[in-house]
């Protein structure tokens, strides 16, 4: 089985990926891995920590000449920001008047359930690990997993559906979508520059405010064929494999699996998607799996837990970052009194590299579930099952 770990925290020495069950020969390019942790750095609205990190992965083991080799891979990222905090946050007793607590629970952020719940009386340990800087360890992991499914011809990319209440006012292909992950200025990750323009205008209005401000982003995984995840136990459903993926990110409060959301309010007449068949065989040239297609993909490429060929199309809802300049009310651990909030440097919007994070984790999900169907202790062996089961579908 894929698993994968992280360990570290926001402003600890470095962060720690660990990733296993991957077969050997898995071509692992260094500059893919460092541009995707690149992309999750970026994005307009993003804080003054941005300006100081250049994540990048160094991997330990797992991986040599090039191609993985079978066994566990573990990465280190290393975080610049650690030389300013190695006195605050010594791994040793160090000087406690060096300490620098977080003295008032932020609303929206885990300072106060995690202190409560670790019996701490500041929330200084519970913002490190908390904090949305893990995410880059699973992006790390998450280049490892799209490289696998890449070797399959399956695609990952994000793109921002909405940030505020600017929303994208037209749908997006797959091509549109992966081509932001090659841009040099990400700015918010929408494929159209009209709909960005608004989405910018919101992000500025928070940021005069002194608020912050949340979103939509949807993932779309290109190129798997119909038969992955399964119907008959609830904890093996692809559904609800990817909502878990996705809801384990901060911020992220809500997960949508193709029109789910405008579903629920709709006739079954307009929810789902009508069968064809074509009765030419269909050849792998075409870049399709069967003979059934769809109009329309209102399912999100799922039916029943299982994928039916069309794209996944994974919807994240992102809460505004809990963090703000004009903190809201709380209370002081010490005193128990009315105080604000406290502030830690932070960002306005963060929507496109939740995004990227996203398909880290869908791309894992859906990794572990390849690996599982097609299974295979070297990529040639994976490749060769992958490819016969390809050529049954198009055959049935």
């Amino acid at each position: 089985m894929l698993r994968f770990s992280t360990a570290g925290e926001s402003h600890g020495e470095s962060l720690v990926a660990l990733i296993s069950g991957l077969p050997a020969g898995v071509p692992v390019d260094q500059e893919f891995l460092d541009h995707e942790l690149w992309r999750r750095q970026q994005g307009y609205g993003r804080g003054g920590r941005m300006r100081i990190e250049r994540d990048t992965a160094h991997i330990l083991s797992g991986v040599r000449h090039g191609k993985t080799i079978g066994s566990p891979i573990a990465m280190t990222l290393a975080n610049r920001d650690w030389k300013n905090w190695e006195e605050i946050l010594p791994v040793g007793e160090g000087d406690a008047e060096k300490h620098k607590a977080v003295a008032s629970p932020r609303p929206g952020h885990a300072d106060l359930a995690g202190a409560l719940k670790y019996d701490f009386k500041d929330a200084r340990y519970i913002l490190e690990r908390a904090s949305a800087r893990e995410s880059a360890a699973r992006v790390a992991c998450g280049a490892i997993a799209k490289l696998l499914l890449r070797a399959l011809g399956v695609e990952v990319a994000s793109h921002v559906v909405r940030v505020g209440s600017a929303e994208l006012s037209r749908e997006a292909s797959f091509a549109e979508i992966a081509a932001i992950a090659q841009r040099e200025d990400v700015l918010l990750a929408c494929v159209d520059p009209e709909s960005e323009a608004r989405m910018k205008a919101e992000v500025d209005q928070a940021l005069r405010t002194g608020d912050t401000i949340g979103g939509v982003f949807e993932v779309v995984v290109h190129g798997l064929p119909p038969g992955v995840g399964t119907h008959v136990n609830w904890d093996e459903r692809l559904d609800g494999l990817l909502a878990q993926a996705v809801m384990s990110l901060q911020a992220v409060k809500a997960v949508e699996l193709g029109r789910g959301v405008t579903a629920a309010q709709s006739p079954g007449s307009k929810v789902h998607d009508a069968i064809a068949y074509e009765a030419e065989p269909v050849s792998e040239d075409a870049g399709k799996f069967t003979r059934f297609s769809r109009e329309h993909n209102n399912a999100g490429g799922i039916e029943g837990g299982i994928s039916n060929g069309e794209d996944l199309v994974v919807r994240g809802y992102l809460k505004p970052i809990s963090t703000l300049r004009r903190p809201l009310a709380s209370v002081s651990f010490e005193t128990r009194e009315t105080t604000k909030a406290a502030y830690e440097r932070s960002d306005v919007c963060v929507v496109p590299a939740a995004g990227v994070a996203a398909e880290a984790m869908v791309a894992l999900a859906v990794a572990r579930l390849v690996i599982e169907k097609f299974g295979g202790d070297s990529l040639r062996e994976l490749h060769r099952n992958f490819s016969s089961y390809c050529e049954q579908i198009r055959a049935f």
